[in-house]
């Protein structure tokens, strides 16, 4: 199986960069939907349709729950019954195309083509173009609040480089350097998190206080995934999230638990477990899919036995 480049799908590191590191490669479609007078691609009612994966961090932006959902990672597509592949739409929309073939991907039902596929530009896409064809609750959901745009864009930043991406980097590393280097970073941005949530930034449940934002849906993604994936599979073992970041952790369970129908009831954990661990051969070639943790993700009053004896020390010394 390959990308539409020369290296195998498996080859997440060019096999001739000796510097061993995980470099993504930059989204090649980048047009957008805008309400602006004239615009390529104007906001319609089913114009559009969005492919995601509940098992992809980038996809899981935009994942709604279905009922009906058959558990497995692949669902008929319905816009075009003969194709078995994304890559089949890659090059439907570009036939040279080089890249590799990932989601989300915005495409338009009108001129048969891909918009873009770039998570972070069509989730602002989703929640600011399209808001007078929706219900009137929907649209007074402001991810973006003009008073915290600098800082959110800000934490998204490093957030994407050091966590988001960070995982990747340590995982698909070919090198100890590399592994290290990009590990120790990605531990030192949680702690980086952790003392915010911890700090008088905060004030509230979420990343920036009392009001969900665009920061908390982006750094969810890598992290409801951390514990069950990516401290074996990518080897990101310093520390997991359930005993090693308490603030992080009651913000993870607060939006899994709390937030149901945004956040527990599109997390698919069957589908995170088993997409990594049966698609990266040069990680696991066997396949195997590991059974813990257990649970995959903990009540929101319960902690790991060893947070509990530690809490109930501490308690008990006063």
């Amino acid at each position: 199986m390959a990308t539409g480049g020369p290296n195998k799908i498996s080859q997440w590191v060019d096999p001739a960069d000796k510097s061993g590191e995980f470099k993504r490669s930059i989204s090649t479609f980048r047009e957008r939907i805008s309400t602006t007078e004239g615009a390529k691609y104007a906001p319609a009612k089913d114009r559009y349709h969005l492919y995601v994966s509940y098992a992809c961090p980038w996809g899981w932006h935009f994942a709604s729950a279905d009922n009906h959902e058959p558990g497995d990672n692949v669902t008929p597509d319905p816009l075009h019954p003969t194709f078995t592949h994304l890559r089949e739409m890659y090059f439907q929309a570009e036939p040279n195309y080089k890249g590799r073939f990932t989601v989300p991907v915005l495409f338009d039902k009108k001129t048969a083509t891909i918009v873009n596929n770039e998570s972070s530009e069509i989730i602002r896409m989703m929640y600011t173009e399209f808001d007078a064809l929706l219900p009137e609750k929907y649209q007074k959901v402001v991810l973006l609040p003009k008073e915290l745009e600098r800082s959110i864009d800000e934490m998204n930043e490093w957030v994407y480089n050091d966590i988001n991406n960070g995982v990747y980097k340590s995982g698909f590393a070919t090198v100890q350097e590399a592994y290290e280097k990009a590990a120790k970073q990605l531990f030192h941005s949680l702690d980086r998190i952790e003392s915010h949530l911890t700090s008088s930034v905060s004030r509230g449940p979420y990343l920036f206080g009392e009001r969900l934002t665009e920061a908390d849906i982006r750094l969810y993604t890598t992290i409801v995934r951390f514990d069950v994936v990516y401290v074996q599979h990518f080897k990101c073992n310093m520390r997991d999230i359930r005993s090693g970041y308490p603030a992080l952790h009651r913000w993870l369970r607060h939006l899994y638990w709390k937030e149901d129908k945004a956040f527990r009831s599109t997390t698919n954990f069957y589908h995170i477990k088993n997409h990594y661990t049966k698609s990266h051969p040069q990680i696991n070639p066997h396949g195997v899919t590991p059974v813990g943790p257990v649970p995959d993700i903990l009540p929101m009053e319960e902690e790991v036995k060893a947070v509990e004896a530690a809490v109930s020390a501490v308690r008990s010394s006063k």
